[in-house]
């Protein structure tokens, strides 16, 4: 029984550990031959799983394969030339060859039942019709386009009596379960009649790829919020769900003459829709993939990214290609304090004594906040709930917090004692420009972010960490963003714009001829009621003589004032939207 639970483990581990090559890519299918896209590459190899054997080798992008009817040659797009064009070679490997040369970029999406190959060329567009489908001879010859004014991807039945199509291409096809106008069904055209059938979109959702077989089109559907594949039998109207994926979309998918091939998750599945049945296939690339090779980059300044300088000005903390890096100002080397290829190292900060640094890494899976020592060693690992991607870290004064901003424009306070968190606020609207970004006070008992209001303008906010209270500190006419806190924690320094209007809707045409007038201004908020603005005119005066009883109570003064406590910030709300002052700068587009 031992000997039995031990084989059955052991057979386990080698199904779970040899499911094959992953990132395999827009596969087609033909009998028991499957090619597909492995690193911009064209490889094949058997449905039954095994290595896989190199087809193309060429530095440009290879993409989109179809087998032919008769399974003979491989129809695919590429990137030689110069130019992206239609090629041909032969099913077991050989001399590609050219059917394109328009500068268009010419996309395959299968082939004709007459054997020409089918593509989606921009080569006639015009407004409101960018893309169509042409057909050109494997033999050569000039293309010859489709009476379909508009198409994107699709292809023509077997009987070649019909076309199932996309009538366009959107603008981010990784947009997941976009619901827009660029959302659109199937169009299934009677290529005699030109009478038209559209699949149905109960929910707005996108419907992509259609393929047929045996008379039925299979395309794939957003609509249970995962990318799945369904059908749709044009006689009948019926669609049905055919893959119920959950976790991970299908990405491409085409069909042979008796079955179905698919990307998902990372590997190539099939499916037979006589029996219902679907499996994954176990497919092995060895590919050499050079540029995988360790070698020495010359950085320069403009590739390194979220930079942060130690307190004492020594070293400079930067991000460079998910690594996080370390620069002397003088003396010294540079430093890689994560060296994880495998990871993506993010937003790093020094801490303010100078003897720690932080930032975000995703080498568990999720992103967490690593702390380490200054040169990368001691690291410590701090789970953060709700993993997602993190932004803009800040570290306290007093080394006791760290506040950041997530992708769902929260901001958030970790206690670097307790490991806690605190969820601080959320901006009412997502923008692709990130302001929301939180800075620490010189006392830390304060942040001051940047946040939307109602009209899309965005006001300064300060958040007091001991007794959880938010006060807004500029008023909603202007917009407002990049709170700095003065030294001293009697002002914040800002920058407002009075002409923002038009830019609050980025999304929409009106903001575009507008933002080349755009300006800021430079103002100081004074948060205390006591204070002086930074500002106000001096008045030169001739020092008077003072006796000795003076100058003792001057030094008594003097000593009290050094052993007081260091910046307490004080922020008075009565009136503070009264106290925001304009400073001498001139007004530009500052960022």
């Amino acid at each position: 029984m031992r000997q039995l639970f031990v084989s059955l483990t052991l057979l386990f581990s080698l199904i779970s550990f040899s499911q094959g090559t992953q990132l395999l890519r827009q596969p087609t299918l033909h009998g028991d031959d499957v090619v597909f896209v492995y690193a911009n590459d064209l490889w094949k190899a058997s449905v039954n799983g095994g290595t896989a054997i190199r087809l193309t080798s060429d530095e440009g992008y290879e993409s989109n394969p179809h087998f032919s009817n008769d399974g003979k040659q491989i129809a695919f797009t590429a990137q030689y030339d110069g130019n992206t064009d239609v090629y041909i070679i032969p099913s077991e490997g050989g001399e590609p060859k050219r059917l394109t040369y328009h500068p268009s970029a010419d996309i395959v999406q299968g082939w004709t039942p007459d054997g020409k190959v089918l593509f989606r060329s921009g080569r006639e567009s015009q407004p409101t019709m960018t893309n169509k489908f042409f057909s050109v001879s494997a033999k050569g010859g000039l293309p010859v386009p489709l009476e379909i004014p508009r198409a994107a991807y699709g292809e023509i039945s077997k009987n070649g009596k019909y076309i199932a199509y996309t009538p366009i291409t959107s603008w981010d096809a990784e947009w997941r379960n976009y619901r827009g106008g660029q959302a659109m069904p199937i169009w299934v055209v009677n290529l005699k009649t030109k009478d038209l059938i559209r699949t149905s979109q109960p929910t707005k959702e996108r419907h992509l790829d259609p393929v047929w077989l045996d008379g039925i089109v299979y395309f794939m559907s957003e609509r249970d919020y995962t990318m799945n594949i369904w059908s749709f039998n044009p006689n009948t109207k019926e669609e049905k769900q055919i893959t119920f994926h959950k976790k991970f979309d299908v990405k491409s998918l085409d069909a042979s003459n008796d079955r179905l091939v698919y990307e998902q998750g990372g590997y190539l599945h099939v499916y037979d829709p006589n029996s219902g049945s679907t499996s994954q296939l176990n497919i092995d690339v060895k590919a050499d993939l050079n540029f995988y090779r360790t070698k020495w980059d010359d950085v320069k300044a403009n590739n390194l990214s979220n930079p942060n300088v130690s307190p004492k000005g020594k070293r400079a903390i930067f991000e460079y290609r998910g690594e996080i890096f370390t620069i002397p100002k003088k003396n010294g080397t540079w430093m890689n304090l994560t060296n994880s290829p495998g990871a993506a190292d993010r937003h790093p900060i020094w801490s303010p004594k100078g003897d720690k640094v932080a930032w975000f890494s995703d080498q568990g899976g999720e992103y967490q906040l690593v702390l380490a020592k200054q040169d990368g060693s001691g690291k410590e690992t701090i789970t953060i709930p709700n993993p997602t991607f993190y932004f803009r870290p800040d570290w306290s004064p007093d080394g006791k917090y760290i506040a950041y901003t997530d992708t769902h424009y929260n901001i958030w306070i970790l206690n670097l004692e307790t490991k806690k968190t605190t969820k601080v606020a959320t901006d009412r609207y997502a923008h692709p420009n990130r302001t929301m970004n939180p800075v620490w006070s010189p006392d830390s008992k304060w942040i001051a972010f940047s946040k939307q209001q109602e009209s899309h303008f965005k006001a300064i906010f300060v958040y007091n960490v001991d007794s959880g209270k938010t006060i807004q500190i500029t008023d909603s006419i202007a917009d407002t963003i990049t709170p700095v806190w003065d030294a001293s924690g009697k002002y914040i320094y800002t920058l407002a714009s009075t002409n923002y209007g038009l830019q609050s809707g980025w999304l929409d045409m009106s903001n575009y001829d507008p933002s080349a007038s755009l300006t800021r201004s430079l103002y100081a908020v004074v948060l205390s009621s006591k204070d002086k603005a930074p500002n106000l005119p001096k008045n030169d005066m001739e020092e008077t003589a003072k006796d000795d009883g003076d100058k003792d109570k001057s030094d008594d003064k003097k000593e009290d004032k050094k052993s007081s406590d260091a910046v307490s910030v004080t922020i008075d709300e009565n009136g503070i939207f009264d106290r925001a002052v304009a400073l001498k700068l001139p007004s530009r587009n500052y960022v």
